[in-house]
């Protein structure tokens, strides 16, 4: 990610000051490969960074390291800076990690050594550490603009038995160009951040109460209450933050955590080129993985709750790491447990039309295509969830149905209704209610071993995994062999019975035949649901688009229950607007 991340601190003596930053060095240009050929211009190339110009050459050295580097370094001077504002020791190179899979150099020094970066840093640190702050002073805030970049700044508090008040201000940023991959990245950089801040913020805690119990310093102020505050404080008043965490390792364990940081929300997020305009199946799985995160993001943040009222930092919490996320490993733990198909049985529909039969797998079509619901019974876990990846979007891409109209159940041993999901695998001892198994709103594909080898299906003869079962679909409404169906099955079952086109040439026929009904799908919608038009002009529009059949006219109002959340919200914005009521008129 092409970002910096700072720790910023607000000395008393100083005001706000970067106490440590990480950025990102990509490889320098090759020599010669610029416009000028002269070691020295390769030397001083500078690449870019998200917009912002850096050199591609590494000091070895900080900038507050003495005279031979204070003239030329952009940092504050030596004689300005107090042990509260220096995090680095005297002639420290600084930290670096390589990313040999990017060639990517992740670099931690107390100041960017780029001029023009180090004024970014230093104006989002006095930003966000005066003005730029939210409600209480502690806590996620945004600000920026396109000349001086984009910054997330969190701000807390760490506990300090000698400084006024018993704590000083501190404030983790990161600085980018990219607005909107900035804001994206949101609740990712939220949570990862607050982990490191209680990490320092527990060790920190755990030192103040130390001395608080050896020296408590409140009756101490209190009894020299009259005194200047000023005039009392010690040499040591200004104290480092690996004092306050008494940690000798802090900044190694930062430099780590701020370089894991700016690699997994680099990887995270990723730019995809998309020819004209987003499909549905696009907009509906961006809403859902919307969704998603903004749940996941409510779980943390009660559990985030829910620790800090009933625990505080352990005693044996006392590690080097210093992003700990115990919530994403539960996450990812509950993840673990679910496995998928180990080998898939059904490799395409053309393979699931050869063993079913043309007959039962056009009655099975049917019923997906119409939203009715498919029940599949097998003790074959592995066989089921195969079967319904081939159904269902939003693997693999030669699927029939849209991936709104998606609501299932892999797997469950008790039988759940249509409402809740036209998708369902069950175990064979699973009863199904009489009125199900009598509904022409629903098929069933029970899956039974093969008593001789003459049962087996067409098409399982050299496939190991299927030639063992027999597969029978039943249904309280078979569908009769002269019934025309809707236009996309028969267009369907055409493509897949062609032998001549491959199996990649049918994946991209049955995504050409899905977007051009929903295309019709939106136009009904539209016509429909927004300009509320009587029946007879629907009529008509459905004769236009080649609808007009019942089987058809049920399909189309079937997918419009998988019609994307923005696609609706933009129709009814559209029709409530002004110039679009005027334009009507």
């Amino acid at each position: 990610m092409n970002a910096i991340v700072a720790l910023c601190h607000f000395c008393e003596l100083h005001g706000p000051r970067t106490l440590f930053c990480t950025e990102v060095l990509h490889a320098p240009l090759p020599q010669g490969a610029g416009s000028g050929d002269s070691p020295g211009q390769v030397e001083q190339a500078e690449e870019e960074e998200g917009g912002i110009q850096m050199s591609s050459r590494v000091r070895a050295h900080s900038p507050a390291e003495g005279a031979s580097t204070e003239s030329s370094s952009p940092g504050p001077k030596k004689s300005d800076m107090c042990e509260g504002c220096r995090s680095l020791a005297v002639g420290h190179p600084g930290y670096i990690s390589h990313d040999k899979e990017t060639s990517i150099k992740y670099v931690s020094h107390q100041h960017p050594n780029h001029p023009q970066l180090f004024s970014i840093v230093r104006q989002a640190c006095v930003r966000s550490l005066s003005c730029e702050v939210c409600p209480g002073r502690e806590g996620p805030i945004f600000f920026g603009d396109e000349q001086h970049g984009f910054v997330f700044s969190h701000t807390f508090f760490i506990k300090d038995s000698l400084a006024r008040g018993f704590q000083r201000w501190y404030s983790i940023i990161a600085i980018m160009m990219d607005r909107i991959y900035l804001i994206n990245s949101w609740p990712f950089l939220l949570g990862k951040i607050r982990g490191i801040i209680n990490e320092l913020q527990g060790k920190a805690l755990k030192v103040f109460e130390a001395e608080q119990f050896g020296c408590p310093q409140r009756a101490q102020r209190m009894n020299t209450a009259f005194t200047p505050f000023l005039h009392q404080r010690n040499g040591n008043a200004a104290r480092s933050l690996t004092s306050l965490t008494s940690d000798d390792n802090l900044w190694a364990c930062l430099h780590t955590s701020f370089a894991w940081l700016l690699k997994a929300c680099g990887s995270r997020l990723t730019e995809k080129l998309l020819e004209g305009a987003p499909t549905e199946d696009t907009l509906v799985q961006m809403e859902k993985l919307a969704d998603l995160e903004e749940e996941s993001e409510s779980w943390d943040n009660s559990e985030t709750e829910e620790e800090e009222k009933t625990a505080t930092v352990p005693e044996g919490a006392e590690g080097r790491e210093l992003t700990s996320c115990p919530a994403e490993s539960s996450f990812l733990s509950a993840c673990g447990s679910w496995q998928p198909p180990k080998l898939s049985v059904f490799k395409s529909l053309r393979h699931m039309r050869q063993v079913l039969g043309a007959s039962s797998f056009r009655m099975l079509a049917w019923h997906v295509l119409m939203g009715n619901q498919v029940i599949w019974k097998s003790r074959d876990v592995n066989l089921v969830h195969s079967a319904f990846e081939v159904l269902r979007p939003p693997c693999p891409p030669q699927t029939m149905l849209p991936v709104g109209c998606v609501r299932i159940i892999p797997y469950s041993h008790q039988y759940e209704e249509a409402y809740r999901c036209n998708f369902l695998g069950l175990s064979p001892p699973v009863p199904i209610p009489a009125h199900v198994l009598a509904s022409e709103f629903a098929v069933v594909v029970e899956v039974h071993t093969a008593t001789r080898s003459n049962l087996h299906p067409a098409g399982c003869e050299d496939d190991p995994s299927l030639s063992k079962y027999e597969f029978v679909v039943t249904s309280g409404s078979p569908v009769a062999a002269d019934r025309v169906g809707p236009t996309i099955l028969n267009k369907i079952e055409a493509a897949l019975t062609n032998q001549n086109l491959s199996v990649d040439v049918v994946d991209q026929c049955l995504i050409c035949l899905k977007e051009e009904w929903m295309n019709k799908v939106k136009v009904l919608f539209k016509f429909t649901k927004v300009d509320s038009r009587p029946k007879e002009d629907t009529q008509k529009l459905l004769s236009v688009l080649g609808a007009s059949e019942e089987d058809n006219v049920k399909l189309l109002k079937f997918w419009m229950t998988g019609l994307s959340k923005t696609y609706k919200s933009h129709l009814m914005s559209t029709v409530r607007s002004p110039t679009a009521s005027e334009s009507r008129n």
